[in-house]
Protein backbone atom coordinates (compact mmCIF):
# COMPACT_ATOMS: atom_id res chain seq x y z
CA UNK A 1 0.00 0.00 0.00
CA UNK A 2 1.35 3.41 -0.99
CA UNK A 3 1.55 6.07 1.72
CA UNK A 4 -1.38 8.42 1.02
CA UNK A 5 0.52 11.42 2.40
CA UNK A 6 3.31 10.79 -0.11
CA UNK A 7 1.00 10.83 -3.15
CA UNK A 8 1.17 13.93 -5.33
CA UNK A 9 -0.84 15.32 -8.21
CA UNK A 10 1.71 13.77 -10.62
CA UNK A 11 1.00 10.28 -9.27
CA UNK A 12 -2.64 10.66 -10.30
CA UNK A 13 -2.00 12.58 -13.54
CA UNK A 14 -0.09 9.56 -14.85
CA UNK A 15 -3.15 7.37 -14.16
CA UNK A 16 -5.75 9.48 -15.98
CA UNK A 17 -8.20 7.30 -17.95
CA UNK A 18 -7.30 4.18 -15.96
CA UNK A 19 -9.69 2.04 -13.93
CA UNK A 20 -9.78 1.82 -10.15
CA UNK A 21 -11.55 -1.15 -8.59
CA UNK A 22 -13.75 -0.47 -5.55
CA UNK A 23 -12.85 -3.32 -3.19
CA UNK A 24 -14.94 -2.35 -0.17
CA UNK A 25 -18.25 -3.42 -1.77
CA UNK A 26 -19.84 -6.80 -2.35
CA UNK A 27 -20.57 -5.80 -5.96
CA UNK A 28 -17.88 -5.55 -8.64
CA UNK A 29 -17.50 -1.83 -9.38
CA UNK A 30 -14.89 0.12 -11.29
CA UNK A 31 -14.33 3.87 -11.46
CA UNK A 32 -12.43 5.57 -14.26
CA UNK A 33 -10.09 8.43 -13.36
CA UNK A 34 -11.23 11.32 -15.56
CA UNK A 35 -9.74 14.52 -14.11
CA UNK A 36 -6.92 15.70 -11.88
CA UNK A 37 -6.62 19.39 -11.03
CA UNK A 38 -4.46 21.50 -8.72
CA UNK A 39 -6.14 23.41 -5.88
CA UNK A 40 -3.31 25.62 -4.67
CA UNK A 41 -1.12 25.27 -1.64
CA UNK A 42 -1.57 22.46 0.86
CA UNK A 43 0.31 20.45 3.44
CA UNK A 44 1.52 17.81 0.98
CA UNK A 45 4.47 18.22 -1.37
CA UNK A 46 3.34 19.77 -4.64
CA UNK A 47 0.24 21.32 -3.09
CA UNK A 48 -3.41 20.36 -2.79
CA UNK A 49 -5.34 18.76 -5.64
CA UNK A 50 -8.61 17.06 -6.49
CA UNK A 51 -9.26 13.85 -8.37
CA UNK A 52 -12.49 13.09 -10.25
CA UNK A 53 -13.67 9.57 -11.09
CA UNK A 54 -16.61 8.43 -13.22
CA UNK A 55 -18.65 5.39 -12.23
CA UNK A 56 -21.83 3.72 -13.43
CA UNK A 57 -25.31 4.98 -12.52
CA UNK A 58 -25.87 1.84 -10.40
CA UNK A 59 -24.81 1.12 -7.79
CA UNK A 60 -24.41 4.73 -6.73
CA UNK A 61 -21.89 5.22 -3.94
CA UNK A 62 -22.73 7.37 -0.93
CA UNK A 63 -20.26 9.87 0.49
CA UNK A 64 -17.86 7.65 2.41
CA UNK A 65 -14.39 6.13 2.55
CA UNK A 66 -13.80 3.29 0.07
CA UNK A 67 -10.91 0.91 -0.59
CA UNK A 68 -9.79 1.59 -4.16
CA UNK A 69 -7.29 -0.59 -5.98
CA UNK A 70 -5.19 0.41 -8.95
CA UNK A 71 -2.28 -1.70 -10.15
CA UNK A 72 0.39 1.03 -9.83
CA UNK A 73 -0.86 2.52 -6.54
CA UNK A 74 -2.06 -0.65 -4.87
CA UNK A 75 -4.97 -0.49 -2.43
CA UNK A 76 -5.86 2.85 -0.83
CA UNK A 77 -8.57 4.12 1.51
CA UNK A 78 -10.01 7.20 -0.22
CA UNK A 79 -12.90 9.44 0.86
CA UNK A 80 -15.23 9.89 -2.13
CA UNK A 81 -18.02 12.42 -2.54
CA UNK A 82 -20.61 12.08 -5.33
CA UNK A 83 -20.56 15.47 -7.07
CA UNK A 84 -22.49 15.14 -10.34
CA UNK A 85 -24.72 12.87 -12.38
CA UNK A 86 -23.82 12.85 -16.07
CA UNK A 87 -25.22 10.88 -19.02
CA UNK A 88 -22.17 8.60 -18.77
CA UNK A 89 -22.58 7.96 -15.02
CA UNK A 90 -21.90 9.39 -11.56
CA UNK A 91 -18.85 11.52 -10.85
CA UNK A 92 -17.00 11.18 -7.54
CA UNK A 93 -14.39 13.58 -6.16
CA UNK A 94 -11.57 13.15 -3.67
CA UNK A 95 -9.64 16.16 -2.38
CA UNK A 96 -6.04 15.81 -1.21
CA UNK A 97 -4.77 18.72 0.91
Amino acid sequence: MTDMQALTIRDFEMLKDTAFEVRSLDADLQLSLVEVKPLGSGERGGGAFSVLWLGPHEPQLEQSTYRLYQQDLGEQEIFLVPVAEKDAGIQYEAVFT
